[in-house]
């Protein structure tokens, strides 16, 4: 059953969406340029929330998925339709994502934290090695998709996961991972099969970071390992999703528009200073907004009831 309050934030959620889509239209080169890289994290984002947030673990393995994704086309586009490589992207990442949660099953807090950041080194070693025995360094992507294109894919895409985070919020998956983020082992004790549920859930992140990865390969239009798989993405995805807040499926637009921007001006003011500013970036975030802004909200509106009452 649909509630009133869910009818009025689906209205709200498709009028958001049609305006967004006319960005191409109403916005130059630049506007059209941010809201990809908007949309991108979006999904990026909202995705990692979807298994990080009830759960609270901690995955960096976003980058690791992202390079697949953009490798799959890569190699695909002289064989396959553009098209056909996206599900399949799909497919390859929440395999990965399987065998990854599989691994990792026993492992949690820091463990699992390092695990998932060395695994995007990994396999960008392990493509590099096997384009060095190759004689190649690098793979082109040349296709008739530009960059609206790639927008309009990337906004669909973001669609997809809201509304795959709704179903999954609303069904027994979404209730037992709320159990499990509160304390797995009393989700174990209630009969709940804790693995199969942060595995499925971890598959659905992987799956949609490799569909993203796939789609901004003819963007890049040249793919290799340095770019496909740079750890900085990982870390930017947890930034803007822990600033926004992961206790709302809305939460991490919250955080993505704001820190687009500021990521923006900091790449142009500081570019030799990038990393150690993300690193300060995520500290304060860390200390200061523990929850996001969705928790900053959140005790605002407590605090007004309790004042009014």
């Amino acid at each position: 059953m649909i509630t009133s309050d869910e009818t009025r934030n689906i209205s709200i959620a498709v009028v958001l969406l049609a305006l967004a889509a006319c960005l191409p239209w109403i916005g130059g080169p630049y506007a059209l340029t941010i809201g990809v890289t908007i949309v991108m994290f979006t999904a990026l984002s909202t995705s990692w929330a979807l298994f990080s947030g009830p759960t609270h673990y901690i995955s960096l393995a976003t980058a690791a998925f992202f390079g697949v994704g953009s490798y799959v086309t890569a190699i695909g586009i002289g064989f396959l339709p553009y098209w056909a490589l996206l599900p399949i992207a799909g497919v390859i990442g929440a395999i990965l994502a399987a065998l990854v949660g599989l691994a990792t099953l026993r492992l949690s807090g820091v463990y699992f934290v390092i695990f998932t950041l060395g695994l995007a080194e990994l396999v960008r070693q392990l493509i590099t090695y096997g384009q060095n025995k190759s004689g190649t360094k690098g793979l082109y992507v040349l296709t008739n998709i530009n960059e609206t294109m790639i927008y309009w894919q990337l906004l669909g895409l973001c669609a997809l996961v809201y509304l795959a985070g709704w179903l999954i919020g609303r069904s027994r998956l979404g209730f037992a991972l709320r159990i499990i983020g509160d304390d797995e082992q009393v989700a174990k004790h209630s009969g709940i099969n804790t693995a199969a549920a942060k595995i499925m859930l971890f598959m659905v992140s992987g799956a949609v970071a490799a569909i993203v990865g796939a789609m901004l390969a003819p963007r890049y239009v040249y793919i290799e390992p340095a770019i496909a798989f740079t750890p900085m993405l990982s870390f930017q995805v947890v930034i803007m999703a822990l600033l926004g807040g992961t206790g709302r499926l809305w939460g991490p637009v919250v955080g993505v528009i704001p820190f687009t921007f500021l990521w923006e001006a900091i790449s142009v003011s500081f570019p030799n200073q990038t990393t150690l500013l993300l690193g300060v970036c995520f500290l304060l975030i860390v200390y200061l907004l523990p929850k996001g802004f969705v928790g900053l909200l959140q005790a605002i509106q407590r605090r007004s009831r309790e004042a009014l009452s």
